[in-house]
Formats: structure tokens, C-alpha cells, sequence
């Protein structure tokens, strides 16, 4: 699909429109990727200072943090155009060690978790993102629409009056700008305008100032001072595991997003390592670590337009600017404006198609279901992992249930030179679930002495399918009845013959 710039000019697939060199020659896309750096750059600001309360360590830690895995994983991640930072799902993971063990640990914590995903990326873990069904990503967005917007909510509650009229001019912005002009993003000027207004009108409102205090120097190697022994490793491998795990399932899951959006294909497994090598630089650095960030990635590609690297390396290195040079200023934008942005990446985030009543009429109330319960674990969890990890059990079970009731058994019985045969034959997958119910579709005591049970079109997926099969043909035999097993494909025989008998009859 080729997409112009502008009118007259050439048109560009998406592809070419990934390309740095092609970006770097063409001041009108250089143009978005820059204006879309700042914007997402501004909109960490406060999420890293939030993230590194949950976490409960200095706010420098966040935005230190937000910084270099910014800027690194621009250079070795595989899916251009997409922020990673730091995170609220691996601010909850670390929390525990933060308050029992302190920021040491938590930096080493870090390294190790970084380590993790290094080698779960090179040992291909992003392929695992295959067996992640269509109906879990649509609960995996919709429930980060709702999170993103529910965590906005705080920011208007208890608040001076004045912060709604400027949330809604804000909001009014950043739907209807797009309208009229997208020559400069909608959020960025939603931020000038509202931060001019109550600065000029001297408004007292909340600000990205009233969040914490800003660094004012650049950040520097950090080595944590632990132990380097087995109760160190002990301390800190479980919670190093479940961040390595956590960051690689929300980065993953937003990189496929991404891909959706853009019509474009990335690099999963690049990816997943360049996560690692991020989570271990930024460790080096002192930072809390990170993962991917739906909602900053959001603003990039979808409210901005940005499609390179140049847009994640430019975020990181506004993002330090801003804070470092030019906190002064920063801390005078008005929340207002960030939650008018917020929102409405939270509405462009959400499917709607997956709600309308036409799509709930056409879809099969299975495929429903599993989206309804990833999006409800995971909005009651805050925890994308256990949202997911649901989602995908969900969807196992009703695909199981699903295809155990396609099995069919058909019996007949044919005579020849005065001796009668009965036949079966058995029709579907055979595996847990469906085998379980095939030792009651045969008639043992009816049958004649002799019984042909034709699998041709069947196959054997597991062990209890075989011991099913033990137990039907031992309940034949103690009936004396003789009993012929036809039609078994290749590997059916070779599973068959490796396990038949071994099992125990009916186990």
C-alpha cells in the first residue's frame, strides 16, 4: 500500500517510510519524526515520575531510566517507531524489592532481568507470540485503553474548577485539530497552548512540577553495591525473572500492535534482546528499568505520525533536555494538557469495531468471551502478564471444547462367509478432550466377536488418546471379542507403538 506525503509529491510504502536514510532526506518526514520525539518526550515526564513513585524510589530514577531506554533501544530494537521507558507494570514488579532491599538491589535486579531477556530473545521466545489468539490482542488493547484512561482519572478528582474547562479545551484540540491541519500534532499544540494560558492568566492549577522534583545534572555509571554470592542471586532472581517476562509480554504485544497500524512487519526476536540489552544499560545507569510503552508508542505513531527510530532516540534525548536544561519550564505545563492527551490516546487505542453490536452479533460467543476476560483480568490486575496469561488459557480451554465435539463415530455392521463384523468409524482430532468421551461410543456387549476400528480419518495427539484406546480395546478382549485397529497415519502408528500398552488401560 503506498502512501503520499503530500499532494504532488511521491508516494512511499510503508517500508520506505521505516527507512532513517529516506526520512533523513526529506525535511517534511524528518519534520514529524522530530515534532513527534517532543511530544512523546513531554508525555513521559510525568508517567516516569508516577512510575517511580509506585516503584518508591527518587523520581530521577524514572526519568533517568525513560532516558536510556529511549535512546537504546532506538539503536538495537526491532520494531522502529515504538517508545520504550519506564513502565508502570515494571514499577509494580519491583516495588517489593525496592521497599525490603533498597535501590541496589533493584539495579541489580534490573542487570539480571536485562540478562533474562537477552537470552529468552536469542533462544526465539518472540515466536511464542503465535499462539496468542486475535480475541486476547483485542482484550490486550482494549483493556490498555481503559487503564490508560482510568489513570488519568486521579488528575481530576479534588482538583481546582478550572482544570475541567482546561481539560476539555485540551480535549477539543487534540479530536478536532486533525480535522483542519496535520502539519504539526494536535498534542503538542494542545501542551503550548493550555501551558500559555495559565501562565499568562497566572491560573493556579496543578502542574508536571507538582509531580516532583527534576534532575538537574546528567546521569552517570552506577554499580550496585551487593553482595556477589547465592543469597544476592536468591534476593533478586524471582522479581529479575517476572520483569524479564512482564517487559518482553507488553513489548511484544505493543510491537505487534504497531505492526497492525503501520502495515509493516518487525523484528520480534531483534526485539526481544534489544529489550535486554536496554534493561542492562539502563541498570548500568542507575534506572529502574523498562518495556515498551502503549500509550507514549501511541502518541508516536498514531496522534503523530512517526514511523523511524529517529522519533524513539529523539524522545530520549528531548526527554533529557527538557528535564536537565530546561526543567524550569517543563514544570510549568499543566496536567490538564497531559490528560486531554492521555484520553485521547485512549480513545484512538480502543477497538470499537470489536464492540459494535453488529461485531458482537457476527462473532462467535467464544471469541467474546476471551476478550471480555483478558480485558477484565487485566484491568482488575493492572497487570498485563496475568490479563494475557488468562486470555490465551481462556482461549485454550474453548478451543478445546470447540473441537472435542467435532469427533464423530459411525458404526456398522457387515456380514461375510456367515461371520459378522462391526465397524467403527472415527471421524475428528483426537486428544484430551475428546478422547476422554470415545470410550463410551462403542457397543461392548452388542458387538459381535469381531470389531474393526477405522481411524483413517483421525489422528492421535497425546498420551491420552492412546491409553483411550488401550482401555477400549482391553474391554474387548474381556468381553472375548478380537479387536483391529486400521487406518492410523504415520506418526498416529509411531506414537502408538512407543506408548500402546505402557499406559495402563483407561489412564
Amino acid at each position: 500500500m503506498a502512501v503520499k506525503a503530500a499532494v504532488g509529491a511521491p508516494a512511499f510504502t510503508p517500508e520506505q517510510l521505516q527507512s532513517v536514510r529516506g526520512t533523513l532526506k526529506s525535511p517534511r518526514r524528518l519534520k514529524t519524526e522530530i515534532l513527534g520525539g517532543l511530544v512523546v518526550a513531554l508525555a513521559l515526564i510525568p508517567e516516569a515520575i508516577a512510575f517511580s513513585i509506585i516503584a518508591g524510589v527518587d523520581p530521577r530514577i524514572g526519568l533517568f531510566a525513560s532516558f536510556t531506554m529511549a535512546v537504546t533501544i532506538s539503536i538495537v530494537g526491532g520494531r522502529p517507531a515504538m517508545i520504550s521507558a519506564a513502565t508502570g507494570a515494571v514499577a509494580l514488579v519491583i516495588a517489593p524489592l525496592v521497599k525490603s532491599h533498597g535501590l541496589d538491589y533493584l539495579v541489580a535486579a534490573v542487570i539480571l532481568a536485562g540478562i533474562f531477556q537477552v537470552i529468552l530473545g536469542l533462544s526465539g521466545v518472540a515466536k511464542l507470540m503465535r499462539f496468542i489468539p486475535r480475541s486476547v490482542m483485542v482484550g490486550f488493547v482494549n483493556a490498555l485503553a481503559i487503564l490508560i484512561f482510568l489513570s488519568q482519572v486521579p488528575e481530576l478528582i479534588g482538583v481546582p474548577w478550572l482544570v475541567y474547562p482546561l481539560t476539555a479545551l485540551g480535549l477539543v484540540i487534540v479530536f478536532g485539530l486533525p480535522k483542519l491541519t496535520k502539519a504539526v500534532p494536535a498534542p503538542l499544540v494542545a501542551i503550548v497552548v493550555l501551558t500559555l494560558i495559565t501562565v499568562l492568566a497566572a491560573v493556579a492549577v496543578p502542574t508536571v512540577g507538582d509531580k516532583g522534583e527534576l534532575p538537574d545534572s546528567l546521569p552517570v555509571l552506577f554499580f550496585p553495591n551487593v553482595p556477589l554470592n547465592l543469597e544476592t542471586l536468591q534476593v533478586i532472581f524471582p522479581f529479575a525473572l517476572a520483569m524479564a517476562f512482564v517487559g518482553l509480554l507488553e513489548s511484544l504485544m505493543t510491537a505487534k500492535l504497531v505492526d497492525d497500524i503501520t502495515d509493516t512487519r518487525s523484528h520480534k526476536s531483534r526485539e526481544a534482546w534489544g529489550q535486554g540489552v536496554a534493561n542492562v544499560v539502563t541498570g548500568f545507569f542507575g534506572g529502574m528499568g523498562g518495556c515498551a510503552m502503549i500509550g507514549q508508542t501511541m502518541i508516536n505513531v498514531k496522534a503523530s505520525g512517526a514511523r523511524t527510530r529517529i522519533s524513539t532516540f529523539l524522545a530520549g534525548v528531548f526527554l533529557l533536555i527538557l528535564v536537565v536544561a530546561l526543567g524550569g519550564i517543563v514544570s510549568l505545563i499543566p496536567m490538564a494538557a497531559l490528560v486531554s492527551v492521555m484520553i485521547f490516546v485512549s480513545v484512538a487505542t480502543f477497538d470499537w469495531h470489536s464492540i459494535h453490536p453488529r461485531t458482537l452479533k457476527l462473532m462467535p460467543k467464544s471469541e467474546t468471551g476471551v476478550m471480555v476476560a483478558t480485558v477484565v483480568v487485566t484491568v482488575a490486575t493492572h497487570n498485563l502478564a496475568i490479563g494475557v496469561g488468562v486470555g490465551v488459557l481462556v482461549a485454550m480451554v474453548m478451543f478445546a471444547r470447540r473441537v472435542a465435539h467435532f469427533v464423530s463415530v459411525e458404526r456398522s455392521v457387515t456380514t461375510t462367509g456367515g461371520h459378522e463384523t462391526a465397524t467403527y468409524v472415527v471421524n475428528g482430532e483426537l486428544f484430551f478432550a475428546s478422547s476422554n468421551d470415545l470410550y463410551t461410543q462403542f457397543e461392548y456387549a452388542l458387538d459381535p466377536e469381531h470389531v474393526v476400528i477405522d481411524l483413517h480419518a483421525s489422528h492421535l495427539w497425546d498420551a491420552s488418546t492412546i491409553a483411550a484406546l488401550d482401555a477400549i480395546t482391553e474391554k474387548y478382549r474381556n468381553h472375548g471379542k478380537d479387536v483391529l485397529v486400521v487406518g492410523l497415519n504415520d506418526a498416529s502408528v509411531l506414537m502408538r507403538e512407543r506408548l500402546g500398552g505402557k499406559l495402563g488401560a483407561g489412564h
